[in-house]
């Protein structure tokens, strides 16, 4: 007979968290009280009530000299107002993924946000989390539950909705709710706060279930992720579920090839110990593959600080991914440990299933929790490769990741490179700031020793350099008049525009920038945009440029001469008055004289006092010098000549 125990079985690192606080303060306090059963296993109870410690459901039936221990569920926030009021001692047992929902439904709600909590409504800990909430709540057991809700009411597609789960919610049945609600909702904020162990223990059963052709789930009957578990396997292949390990003995293995073995989050160990005994005598004539206290033993393995392990990544948060060792502990790498990029967003750098190689931090064992890095791991390789690059000259690829006093750190390889302010740009007029979250290319020009740790110098400046003079030398190499090139505007002075061209500047003088008169360049370019630029001129002994930006099809006098030959009947604006006539614009950059004399045929003798500037009138082009720039313009020539009187002369 085979027999498979889950890795994660028995306590999780909350209830293994809540559970040490309670026989901690046990033993350290008198008339010590929970309210409510620390956990769902009689055992444990038990053994608190043994120790003297009371369990009681209401604050009102608190001793007044108690030292209250609250459960691993959590409680409401009235409850621990009430606790204060009587001004009675406390410890938060509350396990940690609980507090979690605790914060977000609380936050969610005052911003109006109607809250969905899959989960049981009668069980403790949905209760608490209800009493989080300031505002409209809906809890819900099934997907078919919340379906039934989101029917009855069509405001729910209007309305600002947030989701949560119960922490040992069934996984799969939350997966059909969140598609039902996406489907509703049209506003909605989801947050899945299954834990992690819940939802790792879940996903193991059901691995189990199918391979084996019974499952053994131990824990107390009133557990929530016992019963959970106990449902999750019956589905897939026989299932029973013992509290206590004289329990089995009711039970007919005949015929049972494979077994598969789980335990509730709140299954104390000696309790599958004991399972483990009592199901080595039931089965001690049958051939087993391992033994099961192997088994066990396999499933409490262990680590420790500086040790490297392969973590498989099980859950993705804005700030840390929850990573599976193969130990009890709950792992997780924060985003400091995983990169040096504050702003960088796990779920783009790594998706669930990954297998990251990591270095074990701070192992926990009291909360059960085993805090990992992949930077540093990668850190201690990359050195060794950064000290060769020192050594050969080999220039690196880095990221500044931060700005600092004196100059910037950049990251490579997972570790820290300190380039000073003077190598860190080719001018010193450069804002350090600028590089920030660039990625860059430097060497090593030193690598110093303080307190007992490497640190590598580098310079961005002497590989930049390089670069430009090569660069120049190319560009040198090609150059020539009327040749196009793409280059970043630079700087902008009052007569013109530098233009990196590529390792050398060209200045695009002010005239060239524009066919109208302008007053400054920044007027049409800025700083940093990329112009299309031809050459107009070489200076090889000074090594000058300059440049062109102006194109001849954008030349007004020529748009003028292909668009608008004599004879065009335009709409023009009155920009000037003169004694003689107006000017108006025909285009921008081409004005035309309107004479005193083509304006009417009545006699007109002062311009003023038919047109005033920022009139539009029609007028014909009657005439175009493109040498002198000049247009003539007519308003007469479109109106109808008036007839003369013929003279009449008596006889």
């Amino acid at each position: 007979m085979k027999i498979t125990v889950a890795k994660t079985a028995g306590f999780c690192f909350g209830v293994d968290r809540a559970v040490n606080l309670a026989f901690e303060y046990a033993d350290k306090h008198k008339n010590v009280c929970t309210l409510g059963p620390i956990i769902h296993n009689p055992q444990i109870v038990e053994q608190l009530r043994q120790k003297g410690v009371t369990c009681v459901n209401k604050v009102t039936d608190l001793p007044k000299d108690a030292t209250v221990v609250i459960r691993s569920h959590g409680v409401a926030q009235a409850v621990f107002d009430e606790i204060e009021t009587q001004q009675l001692s406390y410890v938060d047992a509350t396990c940690p993924f609980v507090q979690n929902i605790h914060h977000i439904v609380k936050e969610q709600s005052e911003q109006g946000r109607v809250i969905l909590i899959a989960g049981d409504s009668a069980h403790p800990e949905v209760l608490g989390i209800k009493g989080h909430c300031n505002g409209a709540v809906c809890v819900f057991k099934t997907a078919e539950e919340l379906q039934n809700v989101l029917n009855q009411s069509s405001n729910y597609t209007e309305k600002q909705c947030s989701m949560v789960a119960q922490t040992t919610f069934n996984t799969l049945e939350w997966q059909k709710c969140v598609e039902i609600a996406k489907k509703v909702c049209t506003n909605l904020r989801i947050f899945d706060t299954i834990c992690i162990a819940t939802a790792k223990r879940q996903q193991e059963a059901i691995e189990l279930a199918r391979k084996n052709d019974l499952m053994v789930v131990v824990g107390g009957r009133t557990s929530s992720n016992t019963a959970k578990l106990f449902q999750i396997c019956s589905d897939i292949t026989r299932c029973i579920l013992v509290e206590r390990a004289e329990e089995l003995y009711d039970y007919d293995f005949a015929q049972v090839t494979n077994i598969g073995v789980t335990a509730g989050a709140s299954t104390p160990a000696c309790i599958i110990k004991e399972v483990q005994k009592t199901m080595s005598e039931i089965l001690k004539n049958q051939e087993e593959e391992i033994s099961f206290e192997e088994l066990l033993d396999q499933s409490f393995k262990s680590t420790y600080n500086g040790k490297k392990e392969t973590g498989v990544v099980v859950g993705i948060a804005p700030n840390e991914l929850q990573v599976d060792i193969g130990t009890k502990h709950a792992g997780y790498v924060p985003l400091s440990e995983f990169t040096d990029d504050p702003n960088a967003k796990l779920e783009d750098l790594v998706k669930k299933g990954d297998k990251l190689e990591l270095l074990v931090v701070r192992v926990n064992d009291v909360e059960g929790t085993v805090m990992l890095s992949k930077k540093r791991l990668d850190q201690i390789a990359g050195l060794e490769k950064i000290e060769n690059a020192y050594e050969t000259g080999e220039v690196l690829d880095g990221v500044v990741v931060e700005v600092v006093k004196g100059g910037v750190i950049v990251s490579c390889l997972g570790s820290k490179i300190f380039v000073p302010a003077s190598k860190a740009t080719l001018s010193r007029n450069d804002e350090l700031e600028s590089l920030l979250k660039k990625n860059v290319q430097f060497k090593v020009i030193d690598l110093k020793k303080e307190r007992g740790r490497k640190r590598a110098i580098g310079s961005i400046k002497d590989v930049a350099l390089k670069a430009r003079e090569e660069a120049a030398e190319k560009f040198w190499a090609s150059v020539e008049v009327g040749k196009i090139y793409k280059g970043e505007v630079k700087s902008l002075t009052s007569y013109g525009a530098f233009v990196d061209l590529g390792g050398v500047d060209g200045m695009v003088h002010i005239s060239e920038l524009s066919w109208n008169r302008i007053k400054h360049p920044s007027d049409v370019v800025k700083v940093g945009e990329i112009l299309e630029v031809y050459v107009k001129d070489i200076d090889s002994v000074n090594k000058k440029i300059s440049l062109g930006y102006k194109k001849t099809e954008d030349n007004p006098w020529e748009i003028i001469k292909r668009d608008y030959p004599v004879g065009t009947v335009v709409k023009a604006k009155i920009v000037s008055i003169t004694t003689f006539g107006a000017f108006a614009q025909i285009i921008p950059g081409v004005d035309g004289l309107i004479h005193i004399s083509q304006i009417s045929y009545e006699r007109v003798d002062k311009v003023a006092d038919v047109l005033s500037v920022g009139n539009e009138v029609d007028v014909k082009i009657t005439e175009i010098d493109t040498d002198k720039k000049r247009v003539s313009l007519s308003m007469k020539a479109l109106l109808e000549a008036p007839v003369q009187a013929e003279d009449e002369t008596a006889e």
